[in-house]
């Protein structure tokens, strides 16, 4: 996720780290430079000229506009979604802190705390689920959040947040008979775990339910073939100024594209992705606070105005 400060004045038209340039500069330098021999040859291709006028261009770019404006939309629901799930998961790992260390009694002498063993693993589970949207295979902050010797019982899970959410169920029924919580907080404990389970099947079922390919490879098309084909319908009446008013059409559909490109997946590692490493910090820096520990990690910072 891109964490910069808005841009004013001349920033707006020199900076790049953050704005979608870096994606489209190299289609947007062909489209330009073909803008420019177009000119340069007032719109003949071997010799031969290509006349088209204005008008097919402005039937075709209002609905382009309006059909990428609302893709847009759609991808930018997907990501507001993938967001607030994510809140979700921040909110529950804390009210489930707060239930397992308020209202769960200590355990017998003999017997091991579960209830810091369910704490932990919550923060556990965020980062097993981030590493199940990502389809990464670092699973070192997982291992260090579980208790000693559980990770060998869930390693060869298929889906390892599942896995972590059984074992939080059993630990709670272990309580249960243990007559460490009552029924009526059991309940509670247990509608948490469940939420926090919600949150990670629409997480999963975002990930697994692209935006349709053949919508969006109908609006790549026609937005390639709209500014490719546009310094011929506007070379006749624009003149040297054709290059120009290419390069901003071209520089607004291209980026509208790709930006759409970067949301509609928001658990990537593109730039405009979620930053799911900071969101699982965060958790865990919450968690470990409400076990009493002092030694926290930082919270993670933008690395060039981009948080991971």
């Amino acid at each position: 996720m891109i964490v910069r400060d808005r841009p004013n004045g001349l920033q707006l038209f020199l900076l790049m780290r953050g704005s979608i340039m870096p994606r489209i500069s190299r289609l947007l330098l062909i489209n330009i430079a073909l803008a420019t021999v177009v000119t340069l040859s007032h719109g003949a291709l071997f010799h031969t000229k290509i006349t088209l006028t204005a008008i097919p261009f402005t039937l075709i770019g209002l609905p382009l506009a309006i059909f990428l404006g609302f893709r847009n939309t759609a991808a930018y629901d997907r990501y507001w979604e993938a967001r607030k799930l994510w809140g979700e998961l921040v909110l529950r790992s804390r009210n489930l802190a707060r239930q397992c260390l308020c209202h769960i009694g200590p355990p017998p002498p003999s017997q091991p705390d579960l209830r810091q063993a369910m704490v932990r693993r919550a923060g556990a589970f965020c980062h097993a689920l981030r590493l199940l949207l990502r389809d990464t295979r670092d699973t070192a902050p997982v291992q260090a959040a579980l208790p000693a010797g559980e990770w060998a019982a869930v390693a060869s899970s298929r889906n390892l947040p599942q896995a972590l959410m059984m074992r939080m169920g059993a630990d709670l029924a272990a309580c249960q008979r243990a007559g460490q919580v009552d029924a009526q907080m059991v309940v509670q404990i247990d509608n948490t775990l469940s939420a926090m389970t919600a949150a990670a099947a629409s997480c999963e079922r975002i990930k697994s339910t692209p935006v349709p390919f053949s919508y969006t490879l109908l609006l790549h098309r026609t937005a390639y073939v709209y500014c490719f084909l546009l310094p011929f319908g506007l070379v006749d009446t624009l003149g040297f100024m054709t290059p120009v008013v290419v390069a901003v059409v071209a520089y607004t559909f291209f980026g509208l594209d790709a930006l759409g490109d970067e949301i509609e997946e928001p658990f990537g590692l593109l730039p405009n992705d979620l930053p799911l490493d900071a969101l699982c910090r965060h958790i865990d820096i919450q968690l470990l606070e409400a076990l009493g520990e002092t030694d926290l990690p930082a919270p993670l910072q933008p690395v060039d105005y981009c948080l991971m």
